[in-house]
C-alpha cells in the first residue's frame, strides 16, 4: 500500500532504477536511467486492476494526493484519481508515471551523465512518446503488471495512452484519450517552435550548458510558458475570467501592466521559470511535434490503427482550439474502419484545452461510467 493508514491521502514519491540500457527512437542510447512514480490503491491478486496514468508537459508522476511533508503540494488530477473519485483507488491501483527527460525525478537533461560526471545539458538526447511508453512498460514489469486496465491521460499524456495501444497492443484493455489528436496541426507546431526559440535565444540558455554557468534561462521560460497559456485557454474563457480590466483602472500609456490578462499570464510566466527545466521544454516540445502513428503508413490513420486491440473511450472540449474536437472525430472514424470498440464524447465546455484538468460535473460522469463498467 502507497499510504500510511494514518492518513491515506499521503502519498509517496518513489524511484525505479534500471541498468539495462534503453535504445532511443532516434538512435541515442541511455546505459542506464531511473524513472519516478507513484501509486495508489493496492493491486488485486489476479493483477487485473491497474490503471496507468500519463501526465501531460508539464506535470508529473504526482498525480493525486498529498504529501506528509508538504501538504500543500495537491496532486494535478487530484479531483479525479482517489477514493470515490472518477478513478475510484479503492478499486484501480493507479500508477502515476514521471517520462524520461523530465525534470521531477526521472532521468532527464539536468541528470548527471555517468560518461562525464556533469548534467547532461544539450548533449540528453531528443525522446520520443515512442521511448516514454516503452520505459512505462518496464516500469510496468518491476511493478508485476502485465496488463493495465485502462491507460488514461489528456493532451500530451492522451497521446502516451494511444501510443500504448500500438506498442503493447495485448498489454491495455482501454486506452482513454482526452483533449488530443493523433498528430499536432502546423499551427501547434509553429507555437511549439516560437516558445523553444524564445528559451534558444536567452543569453543564459549557453547553448544548453547553463548548468555548468550556474545560472537559469528565465526569460526564455517565461515567455515559453505566456505562449502556451494563451493557447490552453479558450477565448471565451479568458474573456470571462479576465476581460478588459485594467489595474489601475486607467489606461497608463507605459509598458507596466495594464490589463488583467497581462498580469495573470507575467505571474504564471515567472512561476513556470521558477521550477521547470529549459532543456526539458524544448525536448517535451519536441516529442509532441514529433507524435505522428500514421508516419509510417503514407499518413494513413487507419492503417496505423489497425494493430490497436484495445476498447477506446476518446473525449473532445468544444472550446479546445489547440486540440478541437475534428482531431478526436478523425482518431474515432479511423478506430471504427478498424471496428474497434469506440466510445466518444464531445462537451460543450468552455475551458479550452485545460478542460481535460477541471471538475465538469459532466465529464467526470462519463469518466465514473466507463471506469466503473471496467470489468477486473
Amino acid at each position: 500500500m502507497n499510504a500510511p493508514e494514518s492518513n491515506p491521502a499521503y502519498v509517496i514519491a518513489q524511484k525505479a532504477r534500471f541498468d539495462a540500457p534503453i535504445r532511443l527512437k532516434g538512435g541515442a542510447e541511455l546505459p542506464s536511467f531511473e524513472i519516478a512514480y507513484e501509486t495508489y490503491g493496492e493491486l488485486n491478486a489476479a493483477k487485473s486492476n491497474a490503471v496507468l496514468v500519463c501526465h501531460a508537459l508539464n506535470a508529473s508522476h504526482h498525480v493525486a494526493g498529498v504529501y506528509e511533508d508538504d501538504k500543500e503540494n495537491v496532486g494535478w488530477w487530484d479531483n479525479l484519481v482517489g477514493p470515490g473519485k472518477p478513478l475510484d483507488t479503492r478499486r484501480f491501483f493507479v500508477v502515476g508515471s514521471n517520462y524520461l527527460g523530465s525534470c521531477f525525478g526521472s532521468t532527464g537533461p539536468a541528470s548527471i551523465n555517468p560518461a562525464s560526471g556533469r548534467p547532461w545539458g544539450a548533449e540528453f538526447p531528443v525522446v520520443t512518446v515512442e521511448d516514454w511508453v516503452e520505459a512505462q512498460a518496464r516500469l510496468a514489469d518491476r511493478l508485476g503488471i502485465e496488463r493495465f486496465a485502462a491507460v488514461i491521460g489528456g493532451s500530451l499524456g492522451a497521446m502516451q495512452a494511444l501510443q500504448w495501444a500500438l506498442s503493447y497492443p495485448e498489454r491495455i484493455r482501454h486506452s482513454i484519450v482526452i483533449a488530443a489528436a493523433a498528430r499536432l496541426s502546423p499551427q501547434n507546431i509553429a507555437f511549439n517552435e516560437v516558445a523553444r526559440q524564445a528559451i534558444m535565444t536567452d543569453p543564459d540558455f549557453h547553448g544548453g550548458h547553463y548548468y555548468d554557468k550556474g545560472v537559469v534561462p528565465t526569460r526564455g521560460l517565461r515567455i515559453a510558458r505566456m505562449i502556451g497559456h494563451i493557447t490552453y485557454l479558450s477565448g471565451e474563457a479568458m474573456a470571462e475570467k479576465f476581460g478588459r480590466l485594467l489595474r489601475r483602472g486607467a489606461p497608463g500609456f507605459d509598458f507596466d501592466i495594464d490589463f488583467e490578462i497581462e498580469s495573470y499570464l507575467r505571474y504564471q510566466g515567472d512561476k513556470f521559470s521558477t521550477y521547470f527545466d529549459a532543456n526539458t521544454y524544448l525536448r517535451i516540445t519536441k516529442a509532441l511535434d514529433y507524435f505522428d502513428p500514421a508516419a509510417d503508413f503514407g499518413g494513413d490513420l487507419t492503417k496505423a490503427l489497425a494493430r490497436a486491440r484495445a476498447a477506446f473511450l476518446v473525449v473532445s472540449f468544444k472550446s479546445d482550439w489547440r486540440f478541437p474536437p475534428a482531431r478526436s472525430r478523425e482518431l474515432v472514424r479511423a478506430l471504427l474502419d478498424n471496428r474497434r470498440i469506440v466510445s466518444y464524447l464531445e462537451l460543450d465546455a468552455p475551458g479550452g484545452h485545460d478542460a481535460f484538468l477541471l471538475e465538469d460535473e459532466r465529464y467526470h460522469a462519463a469518466l465514473r461510467a466507463y471506469l466503473g463498467n471496467i470489468e477486473l
